[in-house]
């Protein structure tokens, strides 16, 4: 098991979709979060929920809610509140919308980062990942001003910092399920 905290990404809008992923029934699971949930439990001690209101969804775990001030739906508030609440010098960053992230994925990036990373990325053919990654503590100031000066882009942030990247070729296990046809394909390779 690992120990550095996971945190799944799920307070997106999800507009793509036209409803929200994070509660697509998915396998044997009522929720994309719940399949999320029980599997990254096998990977991690501690499987946190990055969300908006976790009065949207009917299980238990650990929620990590945004703030209520921050009405904007980017990840960024997302990690604004996972390095308020978490007290580890880094965590694991995971879509909801991507399920096929597996244990030799994960592995891979924890054994590419080093206490001089700000960020360990995965990247493929397609371009970065940047919600399959580690984050340290150090980038909570950069998360709080790209807030303050309405900036959620990712990369920008990943670029501007010190980022490892780290090397994929398997395109079909970082697919997204960004709209229906992906979950379509999703739900065929479960």
């Amino acid at each position: 098991m690992i120990d550095i905290p996971c945190v799944i990404f799920a307070g997106g809008k999800s507009s793509r979709m036209g409803e929200d992923k994070a509660l697509l029934s998915f396998g044997n699971f009522k929720t994309l979060t719940e399949f999320q949930l029980s599997r990254l439990s096998k990977i991690f001690s501690n499987v946190y929920i990055s969300c908006k209101d976790q009065n949207k969804f009917d299980f238990q775990a650990n929620f990590l809610e945004d703030d209520k001030n921050i009405s904007t739906f980017a990840p960024t508030a997302g990690f604004i509140s996972a390095f308020k609440h978490l007290k580890e010098e880094k965590f694991f960053a995971i879509s909801v919308d991507s399920p096929f992230i597996n244990f030799d994925v994960i592995q891979k990036l924890f054994n590419a980062d080093n206490s001089n990373n700000d960020a360990t990325i995965a990247k493929t053919q397609q371009g970065i990942q940047p919600l399959c990654g580690i984050y340290h503590r150090s980038l909570d100031v950069k998360f709080q001003e790209m807030h303050q000066n309405e900036n959620h882009k990712l990369g920008f942030l990943l670029k501007n910092s010190r980022t490892e990247y780290v090397e994929y070729l398997d395109n079909q296990t970082f697919l997204n399920l960004n709209n229906l046809e992906d979950y379509k394909e999703a739900l065929s390779l479960l």
